[in-house]
């Protein structure tokens, strides 16, 4: 393959998919008296896949398995991390029951699919988990009847990497997974995150929340306010995925915090702010810098400038608010991308240290 030909991702597993096959194999292991090596599994959306135990063992009549996991190419904080799920059996009626190991969290606010109490084990891997232990029960005779505990191992120190702690999920990570197969690079799992994001805070009574997009801004919010550690949503490049939700489930009061030249993408309509899928446009910045009264000779040099950057420093040394015109046009835009939404909405501008360049207030439309 050439250096220009385009490598194929390899596809891994979810934390579900692991933790599904290792509760499998320990099932079978207590009604067979031995485990299965590799172990299959029925995916949700059809077809099977195999895994291979780490490890596995029998003790105080509970039996666990461990999955090492393979996110394959995705830049997953569990890639590599050890999934074990120990079964013990129940008496005849119980059912399946789910409890969470170390490194696995608990659910301590509302608004998530699992309520406050519960593991945060997500209803997909529960459903893989009972349907795993069926097809065992019904194979060796056994009643079906079980509890299943989830580990991930280093799982509290990973989660903090994550939203979780955010969402009120304690004490660990979440055991995620719709379809069991992590495919790479996929923005959809941090736009999932934003969307619970959301609906946390709405069932918590949230009345403002805030959208940044890194964590110098996000700092920049916290001086100003004094709010709930949910109501930042973390938002990062997906401006969109934000918007578009809470333009069916609104919030009613928005801050949006964020660099120059990200909200720069932005106000021009951009709803990925990753600089690998939109860039800064300088002759929009032109058209900024004229509003503000700017020289002609900083108008003409904008349009050959090297980064968005730049040309607010240059705007900064003839002391031009170059920022604040900035948050007024981005939030027009915002406001069209919310459309009817009944959100009451602040754009902040910020540098790299936190501190606010320009802004566009709540109720300054």
């Amino acid at each position: 393959m050439s250096d220009n030909e385009r490598k194929e991702l390899r596809r891994g597993w979810t934390t579900g998919a692991c933790a599904t096959a290792a509760a499998k194999a320990s099932y079978a292991a207590l009604l067979s008296g031995t485990f299965p090596d590799p172990v299959e599994i029925s995916l949700p959306k059809g077809g099977t896949a195999d895994f291979v135990l780490t490890s596995h063992g029998v003790s105080n009549g509970m039996a666990h398995a461990a999955i090492t996991k393979d996110a394959g190419d995705d830049p997953d904080v569990t890639h590599g991390a050890l999934i074990t799920s120990r079964v013990r059996v129940l008496a005849p009626g119980e059912g399946v029951c789910f409890k969470a190991g170390d490194g696995v969290g608990t659910v301590t606010r509302p608004g998530l699919p699992i309520p406050p109490g519960e593991p945060a084990i997500n209803p997909v891997p529960r459903d893989m988990m009972r349907k795993a232990i069926a097809e065992v029960a019904e194979r060796y005779g056994g009643s079906g009847d079980v509890e299943i505990e989830v580990s991930i191992e280093g799982g509290a120190e990973l989660a903090l990497k994550t939203m979780n702690p955010r969402l009120g999920i304690v004490g660990g990570l979440s055991v995620l997974g719709t379809t069991g197969i992590v495919r790479p690079f996929s923005c959809a799992a941090w736009i999932a995150s934003i969307h619970r994001g959301v609906d946390v805070a709405r069932a918590i009574g949230l009345t403002h929340v805030v959208g940044a997009t890194g964590s110098s801004s996000e700092d920049a919010v916290r001086a100003r306010y004094e709010l709930d550690e949910t109501a930042y949503l973390d938002m990062g490049d997906f401006a969109g995925g934000l918007l578009k939700y809470l333009r069916h489930h609104p919030v009613d009061r928005l801050t949006l915090a964020g660099g120059f030249a990200k909200f720069s993408k932005l106000a021009q309509g951009a709803l990925d702010l990753h600089s690998a899928r939109s860039s800064v446009n300088f002759s929009f910045l032109q058209e900024l810098l004229a509003e503000t009264g700017a020289s002609p000779s900083l108008i003409a040099h904008a349009v050959e400038a090297n980064t968005a950057k730049e040309v607010l420093d240059r705007s900064l040394e003839e002391n031009l608010d170059l920022s604040v015109v900035l948050a007024k046009r981005t939030k027009k835009q915002v406001r069209h991308i919310l459309k009817d939404a009944p959100v009451a909405l602040e754009v902040l501008i910020t540098d790299r240290q936190g501190k606010i360049l320009g802004e566009s207030s709540f109720g300054d439309e």
